[in-house]
């Protein structure tokens, strides 16, 4: 086993789950899901069938995943936020086989009690504030919050807000590394 799991977690038959993965107590790994190398799930999460986990994913207490949902590598999901699979659930009414899907691009954060409705991406580095309330697709960079999200401005890949001069050129804080906005979208410049 090149992974740790905590004796309270559940690990179902067919789940696959990579090198120094930790998962601690409490979580449930059930089967069919793919946890990247290095990933850390905290307690009490639950990761659905089908659901896959990039490399290096961070997932805080009290996450459940669920089927539909993908995640690429690096990868941050805060204390109880929520992912949603079906858009007009009912009880007496069964949708097994009607997830939407939601992709989470490379080096996205999504905030504390944030709620993400199904079928909605968040673009690559993209930070959703605590509590936002994602009912559409995120552009790479953008920094959303409030119910329901709105755009206030952009990140950079370290996490800090961009402050656009009149060339449309930014420079991130900690990491000095620069950025472009060109008809409100955001790229990294390789100098």
């Amino acid at each position: 086993m090149d992974y740790f799991a905590h004796e309270t977690a559940v690990i179902d038959e067919g789940a696959v789950i990579g090198k120094g993965t930790k998962i601690w107590h409490f979580s449930h790994i059930m089967n069919n899901a793919t946890l990247g190398e290095g990933c850390n799930i905290g307690q009490n999460v639950v990761v659905s069938p089908d659901v896959t986990l990039g490399k290096n994913c961070k997932v805080q207490n009290n996450v459940s995943i669920y089927s539909g949902v993908i995640c690429e590598e690096d990868v941050f999901l805060g204390p109880s936020m929520v992912f949603t699979n079906v858009t007009n659930p009912r009880s007496a009414v069964n949708r097994r086989g009607q997830y939407e899907r939601t992709r989470v691009k490379r080096g996205a954060s999504i905030g504390a009690n944030a709620t993400i409705v199904c079928g909605h991406d968040i673009g690559e580095f993209a930070f959703i504030g605590a509590g936002a309330v994602v009912t559409k697709h995120i552009p790479a960079y953008a920094l959303v919050v409030g119910n329901p999200a709105k755009q206030i401005g952009w990140m950079s890949e370290y996490g800090h807000r961009l402050e656009f001069d009149n060339d449309g050129i930014a420079i991130c804080p900690e990491s000095q590394e620069k950025y472009k906005i060109d008809n409100q979208t955001v790229t990294k410049i390789n100098e």
